[in-house]
């Protein structure tokens, strides 16, 4: 049987080299990754929502103040009055 060096100086034979990744460890790495790529889904989707309320909350701000009168001089008082 040859032995090989890995990481740390720990020696490794050959059969535990070929010895492929415990299945709970595969299957908690996919689980993991799978809870992260939904945690960022929804925050994006959460972040998304927020910024169209604020885009619209924007455009009322804008056409309330075209409601807003504009103001005239009247000659014979002086005083500013709505058109």
């Amino acid at each position: 049987m040859r032995e090989n060096t890995g990481q740390r100086g720990r020696v490794m034979t050959d059969n535990e080299k070929d010895r492929p990744m415990p299945p709970l460890i595969a299957f908690a790495g996919a689980l993991g990754g799978l809870a992260v790529v939904r945690w960022a889904y929804r925050t994006a989707r959460r972040i998304n929502a927020e910024l169209e309320e604020a885009r619209l909350a924007r455009v009322a701000e804008t056409m309330q103040t075209q409601k807003i009168p504009t103001l005239r001089r009247d000659p014979r008082t002086g005083a500013y009055r709505p058109e």
